[in-house]
C-alpha cells in the first residue's frame, strides 16, 4: 500500500487518495477543494514521524461534477513538489484502457476511514477484500439510481466495504487502481442493503493523462 495517501485539511485526515505520478494524486471530487491543504504519505500510521507532508498546489475536478450520486466523482491533486519514490513510497498503475472486471472477482480497498457507522477515522491503514458486483445487479439493488461510469464492489449483504473517511481511496484489482471510493447509502457502513459504489477510473483516462502531461486542469 505504498501508493496510499491521506488527503488533509489544516487539522486532520479528510479522505484517502493514491499516488499516480511523483507529483499527482487521484482522490474523490466530493472530498472538497481549496480547503484541502496537504497530503501525507510514506507510512501506514497517520501519527508516524515517518509520514511525509506535502502541500497541495491545486485541485482539478471534471467540469460537470455536481455530487457523488450524479457521477464524475473523481479529482486530481497537483502537489507542490515531487515525491521521491523509494521503498516507502511508490505510484500505482492505472488501467491502460476500458477494463472488464469479472463478477465476484476479488479486489481490495484500503483507507483510514471509520470501522463502523458514525465512528471516527482510524490512525492505522486498514485493507479489506471485496467482490465485484455485476453492473446490472448493482443497478437493480440501487433501484436504478446509479450514475454512469461506476463500479460496484462489496457492501451488499456483507460487512466488507468502505466507510466514511475512506472516500477517494483506490479499488485495486490485480495491482491496478480501477476505481475511486465514491458513495454508499445513507452513510451506512454496516451490512448495507446496497453495494458500495466506486468511480470507474478507466472512463477518465484521457482527462487524467492530459492533466499528468500538461499539469493543468482541463
Amino acid at each position: 500500500m505504498l501508493y496510499m495517501v491521506s488527503v488533509q485539511n489544516n487539522k486532520h485526515h479528510v479522505c484517502g487518495g493514491f499516488l499516480v505520478s511523483e507529483d499527482s494524486v487521484v482522490t474523490a471530487a466530493h472530498c472538497g477543494g481549496d480547503e484541502l491543504k496537504y497530503v501525507r504519505l510514506g507510512n501506514q500510521n497517520l501519527k508516524s514521524s515517518r509520514m511525509k507532508k506535502i502541500r497541495v498546489n491545486s485541485t482539478c475536478k471534471p467540469r460537470d461534477y455536481v455530487a457523488p450520486q450524479s457521477g464524475n466523482d473523481i479529482m486530481l491533486l497537483q502537489l507542490s513538489e515531487k515525491v521521491p519514490l523509494n521503498n516507502g513510497v511508490k505510484t500505482i498503475p492505472l488501467p491502460k484502457s476500458n477494463i472488464l472486471l469479472g463478477e465476484n472477482q476479488i479486489c481490495s480497498v484500503a483507507g483510514w476511514g471509520a470501522i463502523k457507522t458514525k465512528s471516527p477515522s482510524v490512525d492505522d491503514l486498514r485493507v479489506v477484500n471485496v467482490s465485484i458486483i455485476n453492473p446490472r445487479s448493482c443497478k437493480m439493488y440501487w433501484d436504478g439510481l446509479l450514475p454512469p461510469n461506476v463500479i460496484c464492489a462489496g457492501g451488499y449483504g456483507t460487512n466488507k466495504g468502505f466507510c466514511q473517511g475512506d472516500s477517494g481511496g483506490p479499488l485495486v484489482c490485480n495491482g491496478i487502481a480501477v476505481g475511486v471510493v465514491s458513495f454508499n447509502r445513507g452513510l451506512n457502513c454496516e451490512y448495507p442493503d446496497v453495494p458500495n459504489v466506486y468511480t470507474d477510473v478507466s472512463k477518465f483516462l484521457q482527462w487524467i493523462n492530459k492533466f499528468l502531461n500538461e499539469k493543468k486542469c482541463v
